[in-house]
């Protein structure tokens, strides 16, 4: 998969309050504003960059779900119009999206 986890996400998610820029997500054009106090070092950032590109990989059936549910709104539709009628259109829109992005 694509790296979507962008340098700066990873400085940031070792110290919140990092003053740092990047250029074109370079780990060789990092900018310290506050000249990188705790030492941070390139290693660090690219580990913690794949561990976090990991969490985000693992979770893409939960972005596909979220993608592909009904809004709210039609959602709500859905069940009212299933109370009126005693079908079961939401449970099934709802399963199959599950089913077609099942969690791992």
């Amino acid at each position: 998969m694509a790296n979507n986890i962008g340098i700066a996400n990873a400085i940031l998610a070792i110290k919140s309050d990092a003053q740092v820029s990047v250029n074109s997500d370079d780990i060789n054009s990092i900018i310290w504003h506050d000249d990188n106090p705790s030492n941070i070092t390139n290693q660090q950032i690219l580990d913690k960059q794949t561990e976090l590109q990991a969490v985000y990989d693992a979770e893409v059936w939960k972005r596909n779900r979220q993608a592909e549910y009904p809004s709210w709104q039609d959602q709500m539709d859905l069940q009212y119009w299933d109370k009126i009628n005693n079908t079961s259109t939401w449970q099934d829109a709802v399963q199959a999206v599950k089913d077609k992005y099942p969690k791992p």
